[in-house]
Protein backbone atom coordinates (compact mmCIF):
# COMPACT_ATOMS: atom_id res chain seq x y z
CA UNK A 1 0.00 0.00 0.00
CA UNK A 2 1.36 3.23 -0.73
CA UNK A 3 1.69 5.86 1.87
CA UNK A 4 3.02 8.86 3.62
CA UNK A 5 3.48 10.29 6.99
CA UNK A 6 2.05 13.39 8.18
CA UNK A 7 3.67 15.10 11.14
CA UNK A 8 1.87 17.96 13.47
CA UNK A 9 2.44 19.13 16.71
CA UNK A 10 -0.15 21.12 18.96
CA UNK A 11 0.33 22.70 22.97
CA UNK A 12 -2.20 22.18 25.46
CA UNK A 13 -3.17 24.56 28.27
CA UNK A 14 0.10 24.26 30.51
CA UNK A 15 -2.27 23.09 33.89
CA UNK A 16 -1.61 19.32 34.81
CA UNK A 17 -5.29 18.38 35.37
CA UNK A 18 -5.71 19.18 32.11
CA UNK A 19 -3.29 17.42 30.83
CA UNK A 20 -4.07 14.32 32.43
CA UNK A 21 -7.64 14.59 31.55
CA UNK A 22 -6.44 15.13 28.08
CA UNK A 23 -4.49 12.02 28.34
CA UNK A 24 -8.28 9.65 29.49
CA UNK A 25 -9.71 10.80 26.29
CA UNK A 26 -7.32 9.44 24.32
CA UNK A 27 -6.19 6.54 26.45
CA UNK A 28 -6.55 2.59 24.66
CA UNK A 29 -10.46 2.18 23.69
CA UNK A 30 -11.77 5.97 25.42
CA UNK A 31 -11.85 7.80 21.53
CA UNK A 32 -15.51 7.64 21.02
CA UNK A 33 -16.41 5.69 18.08
CA UNK A 34 -17.40 8.14 15.83
CA UNK A 35 -13.62 9.73 16.04
CA UNK A 36 -11.89 6.75 15.24
CA UNK A 37 -14.05 5.92 12.41
CA UNK A 38 -14.13 9.61 11.02
CA UNK A 39 -10.40 9.33 11.25
CA UNK A 40 -10.04 6.04 9.33
CA UNK A 41 -12.71 6.76 6.70
CA UNK A 42 -10.70 9.47 5.54
CA UNK A 43 -7.32 7.32 4.18
CA UNK A 44 -5.70 7.72 7.63
CA UNK A 45 -3.92 4.07 7.93
CA UNK A 46 -2.42 4.95 11.44
CA UNK A 47 -2.11 7.66 14.22
CA UNK A 48 0.06 7.82 17.41
CA UNK A 49 -0.34 10.91 19.80
CA UNK A 50 2.98 11.75 22.06
CA UNK A 51 3.14 14.35 24.40
CA UNK A 52 6.21 16.04 26.43
CA UNK A 53 5.21 18.94 28.84
CA UNK A 54 2.43 20.47 27.24
CA UNK A 55 3.64 19.59 23.67
CA UNK A 56 1.91 17.41 21.68
CA UNK A 57 3.23 15.60 18.54
CA UNK A 58 0.54 13.61 15.96
CA UNK A 59 2.22 11.11 13.36
CA UNK A 60 -0.06 9.70 10.94
CA UNK A 61 0.23 7.49 8.49
CA UNK A 62 -2.53 8.13 5.53
CA UNK A 63 -2.84 6.92 1.74
CA UNK A 64 -1.36 9.39 -0.69
CA UNK A 65 -4.83 10.45 -1.67
CA UNK A 66 -5.03 11.30 1.66
CA UNK A 67 -6.71 15.01 1.54
CA UNK A 68 -6.28 17.43 4.83
CA UNK A 69 -9.13 19.89 3.26
CA UNK A 70 -11.76 17.01 1.98
CA UNK A 71 -10.83 15.37 6.01
CA UNK A 72 -12.02 18.86 7.11
CA UNK A 73 -15.07 19.35 4.54
CA UNK A 74 -15.70 15.80 6.12
CA UNK A 75 -15.56 16.50 10.36
CA UNK A 76 -17.52 19.80 9.83
CA UNK A 77 -20.34 18.01 8.13
CA UNK A 78 -20.80 15.54 11.41
CA UNK A 79 -22.29 16.56 14.46
CA UNK A 80 -20.31 14.39 16.43
CA UNK A 81 -16.87 15.00 15.63
CA UNK A 82 -17.47 18.94 15.68
CA UNK A 83 -18.76 17.57 19.38
CA UNK A 84 -15.69 16.26 20.20
CA UNK A 85 -14.07 19.11 18.88
CA UNK A 86 -15.84 21.66 20.94
CA UNK A 87 -15.07 19.58 23.72
CA UNK A 88 -11.21 19.38 22.94
CA UNK A 89 -10.89 22.52 23.20
CA UNK A 90 -11.09 23.22 26.53
CA UNK A 91 -7.12 21.44 26.71
CA UNK A 92 -5.98 22.46 23.83
CA UNK A 93 -4.20 25.96 22.98
CA UNK A 94 -2.48 27.40 19.82
CA UNK A 95 1.04 27.06 19.08
CA UNK A 96 2.14 31.06 18.44
CA UNK A 97 3.67 30.42 15.32
CA UNK A 98 -0.26 28.30 14.27
CA UNK A 99 -1.86 30.45 11.42
CA UNK A 100 -5.42 31.81 12.15
CA UNK A 101 -7.89 28.80 12.93
CA UNK A 102 -4.96 26.68 12.63
CA UNK A 103 -5.15 24.12 15.10
CA UNK A 104 -2.72 20.93 14.75
CA UNK A 105 0.47 22.59 12.79
CA UNK A 106 2.20 20.79 10.11
CA UNK A 107 6.02 19.81 11.13
CA UNK A 108 8.97 19.84 9.22
CA UNK A 109 11.02 16.98 8.40
CA UNK A 110 14.75 18.20 8.61
CA UNK A 111 16.56 14.45 9.31
CA UNK A 112 15.86 11.00 8.06
CA UNK A 113 18.37 8.27 9.16
CA UNK A 114 20.14 7.28 5.78
CA UNK A 115 19.13 9.62 3.69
Amino acid sequence: MDSKRICLALDLKDRPELIEEYKSYHAPGKAWPEITESITSAGILGMEIYLTGNRLFMIMEVLHSFDPAQKAVMDAASPKVQEWEKLMEKYQQFLPWAKEGEKWVAMEKIFELGA
